[in-house]
């Protein structure tokens, strides 16, 4: 157990315990910046197809504001020429 300790005591093996501890570092770093990269596109695919459906409704609630109230004032836009 003394040569462990007695080695990584050793100058050169901190050096490389640090680079090591960099090199994982940034390989985490990097690993969840990809995550986070991914996570942002499904919410900015989320919104598009909210924005889309919500276009889609507002059309739909258009629609249903021109249409007539009843059957009588279909057969009169319809007597008119309007549709």
């Amino acid at each position: 157990m003394g040569w462990i300790t007695a080695l990584l005591a050793s100058g050169p093996a901190r050096k490389a315990l640090g680079l090591l501890l960099v090199a994982l570092t940034i390989a985490l770093f990097l690993m969840n910046l990809r995550r986070a990269g991914e996570r942002t596109g499904r919410l900015a695919e989320r919104l598009s197809t909210s924005e889309r459906t919500h276009e889609i409704q507002r059309q739909m609630l258009d629609a249903a504001s021109r249409r007539p109230a009843d059957r009588d004032a279909l057969a009169q836009r319809m007597r008119d020429g309007r549709f």
